[in-house]
């Protein structure tokens, strides 16, 4: 696939001067160190960092599920890091598509309930059989979670994600819990609706072997930046090898 670093225009995630530190006793702990980063209309990217790299701790302050200790984060220009909470939970709710590694389906609703969920607080979403198509699963749109794989069951969760049709999809550790085979159904998926929706989707993961699929890789280590580069060209999930 072509390199999009020629079609950026303005940023729609600018992180700038990020901290986050936690004081347990007399000591301080940084889990993110002044973070500046921007991130692009349409852009797959990959963080990637071994556990306690803070690569979780910066998905969830641009999430709106935490917040820094200090720098900013802007949203199309408007700053997050100042919002109150209901703003929050409106940028969450309109804006944020989350896809976790442990899947967080209610057990007693079909696939489709579990979709039909988030559609139903959504301002604008797509009807929850087209996410269920979307991810492949029109023919499980009746099964509850108990019957369906694990992969299935990761799909049913990146469906209602998107159903909401949200400008941010935050994947954390979205194969972590599913084997090799079935963890590349699961970044195709997230590929195709980046490609098709032109969803600006960020992957966090220890597993540097995704790193291939993503318009650009950020590594974290130790909260920091170490290294922000761009691939010249995208893999295909299938591609992959771990």
């Amino acid at each position: 696939m072509p390199d999009k670093s020629l079609e950026r225009g303005e940023a729609v995630l600018r992180i700038s001067d990020l901290s986050k530190f936690y004081i347990m006793g007399e000591v301080q702990v940084d889990a993110l160190k002044h973070l500046s980063l921007d991130f692009y209309a349409g852009e797959l990217a990959v963080l990637l960092g071994a556990s306690g790299s803070g690569k979780s701790t910066l998905l969830n302050i641009i999430g709106g599920l935490d917040v820094p200790s200090e720098g900013k984060l802007f949203f199309h220009g408007r700053e997050i890091t100042a919002a109150t909470e209901a703003e929050l939970t409106a940028y969450r709710r309109r804006s944020i598509g989350f896809v976790f590694q442990f899947y967080n389906l209610i057990s007693s609703l079909s696939a489709l309930e579990n979709v039909q969920l988030v559609t139903e607080i959504a301002p604008n979403p797509m009807p929850a059989e087209e996410a269920l198509r979307l991810v492949g699963l029109a023919h499980r749109l009746n099964h509850f979670p108990a019957q369906l794989s694990g992969g299935e069951q990761q799909r049913v969760a990146i469906a209602r994600a998107v159903a909401k049709r949200p400008e941010l999809l935050l994947c954390d550790e979205p194969t972590g819990a599913l084997d090799f085979q079935t963890g590349k159904l699961v970044l195709d998926v997230i590929e195709k609706v980046n490609r098709e929706l032109g969803t600006t989707t960020l992957v966090i993961t220890h597993n540097a072997s995704i790193a291939g699929m993503a318009d650009r890789v950020v590594r974290l280590r130790s909260g920091e930046i170490a290294e922000d580069r761009r691939n010249l060209t995208r893999m295909s999930p299938s591609e992959l090898v771990w």
